[in-house]
């Protein structure tokens, strides 16, 4: 029993591809976003677009911003913030698939939330409908955003923090549809599990 807790807590996750990450975080400590617009910003009178910051090889902008998701799936240890380690990435690997009940892409967000409420109705029963036809206010905007150009994403994309950080963005991708495809199916609006083992393992994972 580890935490006063008997049994072992479900986690989710979501994650975003890397750059665009990157850029509305970049604009976000510039203009905020549209939850508290009033508040400033650490980095609010700063007019500097991404696109600039990138050319002249700026730090809120570096390739190693990239190195975030890795690290917060990779664990506790410290090399999983050390920038670039291949050990850091397969052990976020690793643990997206073992410790994680299911994890989402922000571009899939609703298939993500579907497949919560079908696996887990107690907690997220209304959740698709609600996501669905909501005002959807608990969805931040980053104000005054401006989209990077080619150039700048091709510059960011040599980097080897990208391809590692779009690496571990790939397999998630490619995890959730797996499960997507495998273990529901939807009818009618309605989301039915097809493998109860498949969730259930996760839920009730066998003791050692």
């Amino acid at each position: 029993m580890k935490f006063g807790i008997k049994k072992k807590p479900i986690y989710i996750n979501v994650i975003r591809d890397p750059i665009e990450r990157l850029v509305s975080y970049y604009y976000f400590l510039r203009f905020g976003d549209d939850y508290r617009p009033g508040l400033r910003r650490r980095k609010q009178g700063d007019k500097k677009t991404f696109d600039e910051c990138v050319a002249a090889g700026g730090t809120d902008c570096a390739p190693e911003k990239l190195w975030l998701q890795i690290p917060f799936f990779c664990g506790h240890s410290s090399e999983c913030w050390n920038a670039g380690s291949r050990w850091a990435l397969e052990q976020a690997k690793y643990n997206l698939i073992n410790e994680y009940f299911l994890v989402g892409v922000t571009e899939e967000l609703e298939d993500f939330i579907m497949l919560l409420e079908a696996a887990l109705p107690r907690f997220f029963r209304g959740a698709t409908e609600l996501y669905r036809t909501g005002k959807k206010s608990h969805l931040r905007k980053t104000t005054e955003k401006k989209l990077p150009t080619k150039e700048t994403i091709a510059k960011l994309q040599q980097s080897e923090m990208w391809k590692m950080e779009n690496e571990f963005y790939d397999f998630a991708l490619e995890q959730f549809q797996f499960i997507r495809a495998h273990a529901v199916r939807e009818k009618d609006g309605e989301l039915y599990i097809l493998a109860q083992n498949f969730f259930y393992e996760k839920i009730y994972p066998k003791s050692n």
